[in-house]
């Protein structure tokens, strides 16, 4: 077989996350109606990540397979392509052969999440649909000095929305947790080598309040020790979250070299 990796890139605000629905409309079953109309095997696609109703993508990561014989064009032709059959909320970013063991999932090293939240009375309407508009000033040194805490291996349970959705440990490490702003836009920065259901929006709503004054600054560590979703804060809206790229060690991504 031939195995291809995808980078797409999705305006979520029309679809009911990546995953394909028995109910709405996942982004999953465009692509895969796309590829459907260039290879007869109707390949299956598998992505890196879930993402929500509403959550955008910049790089959600993917791969499907064909057969040699029908696979008779450049990853160049198959970007063109793919992205003339695409509505336009989606598109295809880039297209590389991978090895036979790589796996948009199971391969992947880590994840870069993006939120964004528009801080002043009022919203850009130009963002309206990729920030949270939030109208009361926020302390951002208190926000930041939360949001280091994050930092490191931690047991992030009291993250996890639906404790039925994950059924294996929730030890996770965030390698970055960190907030930029130009003017009213903030952006929530975090990297991790994996992520719980709804995790990055409880972080970034727990952080909201603590820019607020509802939370402390000093109480994340305390939120993570109890291990109850109930000691963290609100769970952000998902329109304001981006998967920002997914990571993967370069040996993953090109075949090992054949014994000679």
């Amino acid at each position: 077989m031939v195995k291809l990796k995808l980078t797409i890139a999705y305006d979520g605000s029309g679809y009911d996350g990546w995953q394909t629905q028995k109910t709405g409309v996942g982004v999953q079953e465009k692509v895969e109606q796309a590829l459907a109309k260039l290879f007869p095997s109707q390949p299956k696609v598998f992505g890196s990540s879930r993402t929500d109703t509403g959550v955008h993508a910049l790089g959600m990561a993917a791969h499907f397979e064909v057969l040699p014989a029908e696979w008779r064009m450049t990853t160049a032709r198959l970007l063109l392509a793919l992205n003339a059959h695409l509505p336009e909320d989606i598109r295809v970013q880039s297209a590389k052969r991978v090895p036979a063991e790589f796996h948009a999932r199971f391969s992947a090293a880590g994840k870069e999440y993006r939120y964004l939240v528009w801080n002043h009375p009022a919203m850009n309407p130009l963002l309206r649909t990729q920030a949270w508009h939030f109208k009361r000033k926020l302390d951002l040194a208190a926000m930041r000095a939360a949001a280091g805490q994050f930092v490191g291996r931690h047991d992030f349970r009291s993250f996890r929305v639906n404790p039925s959705y994950d059924t294996d440990s929730t030890v996770r490490t965030l390698a970055r947790c960190d907030i930029k702003r130009r003017g009213p836009l903030l952006t929530f920065v975090i990297e991790g080598d994996g992520f719980l259901y709804r995790m990055c929006r409880g972080i970034v709503g727990t952080l909201v309040q603590v820019g607020e004054g509802k939370i402390a600054a000093t109480a994340v560590r305390d939120i993570l020790a109890h291990r109850d979703r109930q000691r963290a804060g609100m769970t952000a809206p998902a329109h304001g979250l981006v998967l920002w790229r997914v990571l993967y060690d370069a040996k993953n991504l090109h075949p090992k070299p054949r014994p000679e």
